[in-house]
This record gives C-alpha cells, sequence and structure tokens, in this order.
C-alpha cells in the first residue's frame, strides 16, 4: 500500500483544495479519512474544503475562464493529450489505489484509469472538430455561421462507484471546448481524486497554462459545501452522478 502511494506522490495527509497545480491547506478543516473497505485499515487523510477557500476556488476558476476559453480549442486538445500520457504512464498505481480505496478488484481499477485515457484520446480529436455550419442570407453583404461558446465553469459531483472515469468523462470534454471544470469527489474515495489532480498537475506542469481543473472536497459531517456548489449561480454547469433522491435536489 505504502509504495502505491508514495508512487502517486500521496502523503499520510494531503490538501484536498486544489486551484490547478497550487493546493490550499487549513490546519483546523477537518480530515476525510479513507479506508479500505475490505479491512477498514487507514489509507490515509485528506483535508476538507472550508467555505472560505471554496470561494477562493470559485473566484480563481472565473479567473481563469476568462484566458482559457481564448485559447485555440486544437491547443486546449493538446493538454488533455498530456494527461491522456500521464495516465498511461501511472494507470497500474491509480488502479491500485481505486482497489485500495473503493473494493474494487485491480482489473476494474485498471478499467476505470483506462476510460479515463479512451475518454481523454476521444477529447483530443472532437478539439479539432467543433465545426460550425455557414449560411447562405437573403441579406445582401452578409453572412451567417454558427460558432460555438463555451459557457465558464462546469462543476462535476461524482460518486463512490465510479471514482475517477466518470470525472474524465466531464472534465476532458468540457476541458476542449473551453470550460474551467471544478470537481466534488465522494467523500468516500477523495484519496483517488487527490490522485488524479497530481496527475494532472504532473501532465501540465510545463505547459504554462492558467488552472483548469480544480479540486474541492466535502467533509463527511456535513453537506454545506455541497449545497453551496449546486446553487451557486457562478456554476454555469453542473454534472451530478449519483441516488436519484439527491439528482433531483441538483436539478431544482
Amino acid at each position: 500500500m505504502q509504495a502505491v502511494l508514495e508512487q502517486l506522490g500521496l502523503e499520510a495527509v494531503n490538501d484536498g483544495t486544489w486551484f490547478g497545480a497550487t493546493s490550499k491547506a487549513d490546519a483546523d478543516a477537518p480530515l476525510i479519512e479513507s479506508h479500505n473497505p475490505a479491512t477498514d485499515e487507514l489509507i490515509a487523510s485528506v483535508r476538507s474544503t472550508t467555505m472560505e477557500q471554496y470561494e477562493d476556488v470559485i473566484a480563481k476558476a472565473q479567473e481563469s475562464f476568462l484566458v482559457w476559453r481564448n485559447i485555440p480549442a486544437p491547443v486546449r486538445g493538446e493538454a488533455v493529450r498530456h494527461i491522456a500520457n500521464a495516465l498511461r504512464k501511472h494507470k497500474d498505481a491509480l488502479g491500485s489505489l481505486v482497489a485500495l480505496e473503493n473494493g474494487k478488484i485491480k482489473a476494474e481499477g485498471d478499467g476505470e484509469v483506462q476510460e479515463m485515457i479512451d475518454i481523454a484520446d476521444f477529447a483530443v480529436g472532437q478539439s479539432r472538430m467543433m465545426y460550425g455550419r455557414t449560411m447562405h442570407s437573403e441579406r445582401p453583404q452578409h453572412r451567417m455561421y454558427e460558432q460555438w461558446h463555451p459557457l465558464g465553469i462546469v462543476g462535476t459531483i461524482s460518486a463512490f462507484n465510479f471514482p475517477v472515469a466518470v470525472y474524465s468523462w466531464n472534465a476532458c470534454i468540457a476541458a476542449i471546448c473551453g470550460n474551467v471544470n471544478v470537481w466534488k469527489p465522494s467523500h468516500s474515495t477523495a484519496l483517488c481524486a487527490v490522485a488524479v489532480q497530481k496527475i494532472i498537475n504532473e501532465a501540465l506542469a510545463d505547459m504554462d497554462l492558467p488552472p483548469v481543473f480544480f479540486l474541492i472536497n466535502g467533509s463527511t459531517s456535513s453537506h454545506e459545501l455541497a449545497e453551496r456548489f449546486v446553487d451557486d449561480k457562478r456554476v454555469n454547469l453542473i454534472s451530478f452522478t449519483g441516488s436519484t433522491w439527491v439528482g433531483r435536489g441538483v436539478g431544482e
């Protein structure tokens, strides 16, 4: 277990709030303890996100979006290609962590990471295929055409049963379309989320890009962060995976 944590850059206590490659820690924030569901052994812990930190994340995401949306889509796709390659490099270790924290067999953990790689590869190609139609107009000296515009901040709320794959389906597509992504994972698999964030940070370290992928983690004792997230009008779209009951609330 320790070897897996070391390969992924994880420690006994890990920051759970990330602004791209920069994390923010609050020593007084409640810890989210990650346990192996098969043995109940403590794997590691993650610091939860305070409401003050949440506000900082959203403010920074808004700022980054203004830069990211103007970067050409093929360049955004190149960033996602780097992420795919980093996931290939860390597939074995991340698949092992999914198995440890989620309880899946190793083959299923590896399969989740492969899904991340596959959707990233798909997104790279899609970054060069966001076409718009040009249409004739009855008005002289006029041209009509379609042009796709990014939304802004895309929020992803993922569930325990697919701790990493579902995130990538949303984040990779959102990114190539010019959006920034804020991820709130299940507190049951917070460690997997931190590991993914670190892999993304490694992949984009040399690309001189604004922060695009953000991470927040809610404490196990309160739904305050989640409720603030889904009600926040600055978040332009929420993709939620979870129970029907909670989904109804998110959709209201």
